[in-house]
């Protein structure tokens, strides 16, 4: 029996089935770079007070010693997920000595990579490999590039949903293949689609001059909008923009999204080719390990992409392999730029229509992609990140050129039905709000983000590093006016107390070498 995906919704409102649809998991991880009570990059070690960055299960850095990532369990309603990241946020900031967070994810307040202390994770094996691999992007990239900050918006499709459309369907695959199957479809989907969420909630238009000290050959390619600023007028979100993390050799990747197989297998193969560029830097070099080795890819994490399948991973387990052994759990949607309007980076109306945009993304049509299509996916997503806004822009869809506005007007129709769904028999109407909350923005390029911000910069007549340390701070004084209630304190010192304790164990317990552990770590089959 072959039914197609446009098929499933009417399947499942054929057997009143659709309310599966409710009640997907939704997380959040969030990355805020830490700054001094002068506005510059924290110098300062990761506060002990915030826990040990290895192994604390929700506040652990990024790429920097400065760049904080606060994570949140997944929870089916939404605002459980952000009342959590709110209480990450006002554990912080009650633990925060005469510091505060940056609020936008273009960083500002940095001085040449040598500005950015690569973040550290003690003694362990893991602890060391986690460094090592910063290194290696520094080398590779450049620690700039790595300061940017983002929002990570995690998706569990309703696990009873699986079965049903198993059954449904008549699928031949196991339970299991056809799950990975499904998310993959989902993926597709959102890869031709994605660039929406750079046009509705794309928040980096503008970037700080200092942003390249380190790579000043970059600037030539903006404009200037004051002494201190750069831009280009209808850019969206710069932060996803080619300014610079991306490298030729990740370019050319061809990595394959039409099964789990074929992703597993194409990204392990980067993972095991070596790259002269990278070869010329060395692995160990002088008894000193510059990077965990000169391939294509470092690991997993390097390929840089808008969506990511996940699964969870156990201590010191290859993701790939994690995968390959269990199977797609998630989805990482890794495109949204931090809300800088917003104290914890991101609303309930956001995350309600990114998850009624990827529940469309499964229910309706995928096919297979080829290396062109995944070219024209990133040539789109280039064209919106850099001109989203421009009148009339055009990208190409199946093809054909089409007007960004009728490709949105589109994807946003053909997400009334799922909206419809999650909002029956509640109480009110939350994901048909959100809806017509992003029509308006389509309507209006005046209205999104990106386009706010640069006319309040106007008005104000402040450049990027100004306004954005304003609101900043505006941010940082609502956190400092109040107290996270006494049982939640509790909580987070007990999860501090035990991350240190599980550091200290870890290290404890290492018996390999560093050499010994590396070689374990990539001979995983």
């Amino acid at each position: 029996m072959n039914i197609t995906a446009t098929n499933r919704l009417k399947l499942l409102l054929a057997n009143k089935q659709q309310s599966l649809l409710k009640n997907g998991l939704k997380g959040i991880e969030k990355e805020s770079l830490r700054l001094s009570e002068q506005s510059f990059i924290a110098q300062t070690p990761h506060p002990k007070k915030l826990g040990a960055a290895l192994t604390h299960p929700h506040i652990t850095t990024d790429y920097s010693e400065a760049l904080l990532e606060f994570i949140t369990p997944p929870f089916a309603d939404i605002n459980k997920t952000l009342d959590f990241m709110q209480n990450i946020h006002q554990f912080v900031y009650d633990n925060l000595d005469n510091e505060h967070l940056l609020a936008t994810s273009m960083p500002c307040g940095i001085s040449g990579d040598d500005s950015i202390p690569l973040a550290k994770y003690g003694n362990s094996n893991i602890g060391q490999m986690k460094y090592v691999y910063r290194k290696g992007l520094w080398h590779r990239y450049g620690r700039t590039m790595q300061a940017i900050a983002g929002i990570h918006f995690n998706y569990s499709v309703p696990e009873m949903l699986w079965p049903a459309l198993h059954q449904l369907e008549g699928s031949k695959q196991t339970l299991a293949e056809f799950k990975s199957t499904g998310y993959f479809h989902l993926i597709r989907n959102f890869q031709r689609q994605g660039w929406i969420i750079l046009y509705l909630f794309g928040a980096s238009p503008a970037i700080c001059k200092n942003f390249f000290k380190s790579r000043p050959e970059l600037m030539a390619q903006f404009e200037e909008f004051d002494n201190g600023t750069l831009y280009y007028p209808y850019a969206t979100s710069l932060r996803m923009s080619d300014i610079g993390y991306k490298s030729n050799n990740q370019a050319d990747l061809n990595i394959d999204y039409n099964s789990l197989t074929g992703y597993v297998d194409s990204l392990s193969r980067a993972i095991n080719t070596p790259y002269p560029e990278y070869e010329a830097i060395g692995v160990k070099v002088n008894g000193e390990y510059q990077q965990l080795n000169s391939n294509i890819l470092q690991i997993e994490n390097e390929f840089y992409s808008t969506v990511r399948p996940k699964q969870i991973i156990e201590p010191c387990e290859k993701p790939t392999l994690a995968l390959k052994r269990r199977g797609v759990r998630y989805v990482e949607i890794r495109s949204l730029d931090l809300d800088l309007f917003n104290p914890i980076g991101i609303d309930a109306n956001r995350a309600r229509f990114i998850e009624a945009l990827l529940l469309s993304c499964l229910l309706h049509d995928s096919p297979e992609m080829d290396i062109t299509d995944f070219k024209t996916h990133n040539t789109n997503q280039l064209t919106v990140a850099h001109q989203g806004r421009k009148p009339n822009v055009e990208l190409i869809k199946d093809g054909q050129a089409i007007r960004l506005q009728d490709w949105a007007n589109d994807i946003l129709n053909n997400m009334q039905a799922v909206c419809d769904i999650l909002d029956e028999n509640e109480a009110e109407d939350y994901y048909n709000q959100a809806l017509t909350e992003q029509r308006k923005l389509i309507a209006n390029p005046d209205l999104t983000p990106s386009a706010q911000i640069l006319a309040k910069m106007r008005a104000e007549k402040k450049p990027f590093a100004h306004f954005a340390e304003g609101i900043s701070r505006q941010h940082a004084q609502n956190f400092s006016s109040q107290k996270l209630n006494v049982t939640d304190t509790e909580k987070f010192i007990q999860m501090v107390l035990e991350s240190h304790t599980k550091q200290q164990e870890i290290e404890a317990h290492d018996t390999l070498s560093f050499d010994g552990f590396l070689s374990k770590y990539f001979s995983q089959k």
